[in-house]
């Protein structure tokens, strides 16, 4: 079998070793040994229009470096050009999967500048749609989050459930994703008829797919393989490099803005704080599944609790609507994190400035390219997808 080639520490051919290095000059040098693979921006494995470059070893991630700037927008910097009324049609667009975060931020920093009440059943509204949000948003993240591992059944079943929650909103605000609908003072309008018993038909009917989410996902063994131990964001890190939300809670640190620094009528609800320790993928994924419960109690909640009486306190004309001179800071727990907008009013009728603190800056670029070094390039599509960032609002 003189024909035979084995490895480079012994190879032969004709009974003669072959040293490789001489044939392939430089071959075990470091820089021939990586290469580069780029994933994205219209890809599968990624979410929404954002790309990953890597460098790897084998399978093995050792360089990462993320890639925005495909959905460039200036939002911020078009609220500076537009009526106060005006930009509530921009922010929702700020992230989509979640948008009302937005809508909840803007509105109230101009009612906190401009000492605006706000209804109480308007307050209940308001928690209304950042739960039903919270839900929607979190049922996307399950199918992504599976898609990434194969499992393609449960993209299938959590969007497809995901619809029924639109439906609600199309049914409120006459929108399916962007709806407009929390303004300064208030909301739009009030709840239509029949409005609170198909909120109930939809909160039964979603508690009814949990076990079938749980029997093809959380509970999956292949699933528990691929997720745990997988992308860990060590907890004495994770108040260091900002992490907060779901992926803050996974890492064993009970923090939730709802409770710590309540806001609507949140302190008038009662609902737990999930928390797990691991901090890995499947950790993350499983405070998600945990926190649908309590949304779905807290709307509950919301629906025996919520009073009568209106929903908006009437402002002035938008178009002569000018905002008192000064400054505030707001935040909101969205599903993806803490949520929070800094607005300064010169006394005109526009904001003179608008910053929004979004979670996906931290969460999709500093934290993931930590995350991606050493792990497998088949594990870095759900590690992206675990902490569950929105590339709208990275490139706002």
């Amino acid at each position: 079998m003189s024909d035979i080639i084995t490895a480079n520490d012994g190879s032969m051919i004709d009974g003669k070793s072959i040293d490789y290095a001489s044939i392939y000059p430089g071959a075990d040098a470091p820089e021939n040994r990586e290469y580069n693979l780029f994933i994205g921006p219209n890809h599968p494995g990624i979410e929404g229009n954002f790309a990953l470059k890597l460098t790897l070893e084998g399978d093995i991630i050792v360089k990462a470096r993320t890639d925005a700037g495909y959905l460039h927008r200036g939002f911020e910097k078009l609220m500076e050009q537009r009526l106060y009324m005006q930009n509530v049609a921009i922010v929702p667009r700020i992230c989509v999967p979640d948008p009302d975060p937005n809508e909840e931020n803007y509105a109230r920093a101009v009612e906190a500048i401009a000492h605006i009440e706000v209804p109480r059943r308007a307050q209940f509204i308001r928690v209304l749609m950042l739960e039903l949000s919270r839900l929607a948003s979190h049922l996307f993240a399950f199918g992504g989050v599976a898609g990434t591992l194969g499992l393609y059944t449960l993209p299938n079943w959590t969007i497809s459930d995901r619809d029924r929650i639109l439906e609600l909103f199309e049914m409120l605000t006459g929108a399916r994703v962007y709806h407009i609908y929390i303004i300064p003072g208030g909301v739009r309008r009030d709840l239509p008829e029949g409005f609170v018993g198909r909120v109930r038909e939809t909160l039964a009917y979603i508690e009814s797919k949990l076990p079938e989410y749980d029997n093809l996902l959380f509970e999956n063994k292949i699933v528990r393989k691929r997720a745990t131990g997988i992308g860990v964001i060590p907890p004495e890190k994770a108040l260091e490099w900002g992490v907060t939300g779901p992926n803050l809670r996974a890492a064993g640190f009970a923090h939730d803005v709802r409770v710590d620094d309540p806001y609507e009528v949140y302190n008038e609800l009662e609902f737990d704080i999930p928390v797990a320790h691991e901090s890995d993928v499947y950790a993350r994924i499983a405070v998600r599944r945990r926190e649908v419960n309590e949304s779905i109690r807290i709307i509950r909640q919301v629906l025996d609790k919520i009073p009568k009486g209106p929903v908006w306190n009437k402002q002035p004309n938008p178009l002569k609507w000018k905002i008192p001179a000064g400054d505030a800071y707001i935040r909101t727990e969205s599903s993806k994190g803490e949520y929070a907008y800094y607005m300064v009013s010169d006394g005109d009728v526009r904001p003179y400035r608008v910053h929004v603190r979004g979670v996906s800056s931290t969460h999709g670029v500093h934290v993931l390219e930590k995350l991606l070094i050493g792990a497998r390039i088949e594990d870095a599509a759900e590690i992206m997808f675990s902490l569950d960032a929105c590339p709208p609002e990275v490139d706002r």
